[in-house]
């Protein structure tokens, strides 16, 4: 394994260059306030690291960790792919601010006011990522439902309108900042990450819920 330690100026040619693969590792609430445009936020849970590592095309590698947790990010990822040559941002993503170089972020809205969107907004559409049975048992009424591994079918993505207003959301929050960063790697920017997931959606009255029906056709 070469755990190669990459430059901010390096990274930013090869992204010039459109043959980079970005995993950035923060936490999701600190990537939300600020990321490399067209990185993958896998947060500091690695639930869902192999799902992301196989989606990977470009020859190239980086990961975004805190200033300091390379080696250990690189320990992280090093089980799951092997054979990929991991390369790690020098000084992390504080180095790349520091340079002043191009970021992105993702909006974060409170359920309260998805609720006050909901009603007025013809273009809003809330983007579901939960599994399944999550769906079945209940869902926000004309939501679209697609789970988070359908996201890497770019042909998912190409189907968004681009005057629908995204508000996504999962079951809490992991799942709906990585799915927010990979639909905007693909260039689609006007969506929302909904705080709290579903849990908090269905504490707001004002939102209409879909519940699954029992056989005597009564919502449980």
């Amino acid at each position: 394994m070469n755990s190669n330690r990459m430059s901010v100026e390096a990274l930013k040619t090869s992204i010039e260059k459109g043959a980079v693969f970005i995993l950035d590792t923060r936490p999701a609430d600190n990537f939300m306030q600020g990321f490399i445009p067209g990185s993958i936020s896998v947060g500091d849970n690695s639930k869902f690291d192999k799902w992301v590592v196989e989606t990977i095309a470009e020859a190239e590698v980086v990961i975004i960790s805190k200033a300091g947790g390379e080696e250990e990010t690189i320990n992280r990822f090093l089980p799951v792919f092997p054979a990929i040559e991991w390369k790690v941002l020098e000084g992390g993503f504080e180095a790349w601010q520091k340079a002043s170089y191009p970021l992105d972020m993702i909006i974060e809205v409170e359920a309260d006011e998805l609720a006050l969107d909901l009603p007025h907004d013809p273009n809003l559409q809330v983007i579901d990522l939960r599994g399944e049975e999550e769906f079945e048992e209940a869902h926000v009424t004309r939501a679209q439902h697609i789970p988070l591994a359908e996201l890497v079918d770019l042909a998912t993505i190409a189907n968004f309108d681009e005057d629908q207003q995204l508000y996504l959301h999962c079951g809490g929050g992991q799942r709906s900042v990585l799915a927010a960063s990979l639909i905007k790697k693909q260039g689609v920017h006007n969506l929302r990450v909904v705080a709290g997931g579903f849990e908090a959606i269905k504490r707001e009255k004002a939102i209409p819920i879909t519940q699954k029906q029992d056989h005597s056709g009564l919502q449980k």
